[in-house]
C-alpha cells in the first residue's frame, strides 16, 4: 500500500463537494439535482466509474467548472469518486437535495478552502481515506468574533 496525497487549489469563488457514489446513472441523476437547487448555478461533475469500462464520466453546464471537475476525479482516480466544481451557489443550497440522491453513499466535504485528499493506493486501485479541509484553528473566538460572525451571516443573507 502507498499513500499520496492530492492537493486542489480551487479558482477564486469555486465551491468543491467530494463524494462517494455508486452506479453509472450518477452524472444525471446530481446534474439535476444541481440545477433544481440554485437558479444560475455554473457546475461540473467528475465520476469515476470503478467497474466496467472504468471511465471518468463527466456533466455541466459550465466548460471551466465541468473541466476542472473532470480533471480532478481523474487525477484522484479513487472509484466510486464523485467531484463537484461549481460557481454560483454554496455548498449549504446543494447539500440537503444531493445527499436525497440515491446514488450518493457519503459526503467527504463540502468546501472553498485549500483541500488536500488522503489517498491509499493498492494493488486494485485507490480509496479516498479522508480529506484535510482548510487550516488548523488559531484560537477559540471571542466576543468581538462572534459578533463579526453574527453580522457577517446576516450580511449575506443567511439569518435575519
Amino acid at each position: 500500500m502507498e499513500a499520496k496525497i492530492f492537493k486542489i487549489d480551487l479558482p477564486a469563488e469555486a465551491q468543491i463537494i467530494l463524494a462517494q457514489s455508486h452506479f453509472i446513472k450518477t452524472v444525471e441523476d446530481v446534474h439535476e439535482c444541481l440545477v433544481n437547487c440554485v437558479p444560475n448555478i455554473q457546475f461540473g461533475i467528475g465520476f469515476c466509474e470503478a467497474s466496467g469500462p472504468c471511465l471518468v464520466r463527466h456533466s455541466g453546464n459550465n466548460i471551466e467548472m465541468e473541466s476542472l471537475a473532470t480533471k480532478y476525479a481523474n487525477e484522484i482516480g479513487c472509484g466510486h469518486l464523485l467531484v463537484v466544481v461549481m460557481n454560483n451557489a454554496y455548498p449549504i443550497n446543494i447539500l440537503p437535495r444531493l445527499k436525497d440522491v440515491p446514488e450518493i453513499a457519503s459526503i467527504y466535504c463540502a468546501t472553498a478552502n485549500p483541500l488536500q485528499v488522503l489517498i491509499m493506493e493498492t494493488e486494485q486501485g485507490r480509496a479516498v481515506l479522508g480529506v484535510v479541509d482548510g487550516f488548523k484553528p488559531k484560537g477559540i473566538e471571542k466576543d468581538d468574533d462572534v459578533q463579526e460572525r453574527k453580522q457577517f451571516l446576516r450580511r449575506i443573507g443567511y439569518k435575519v
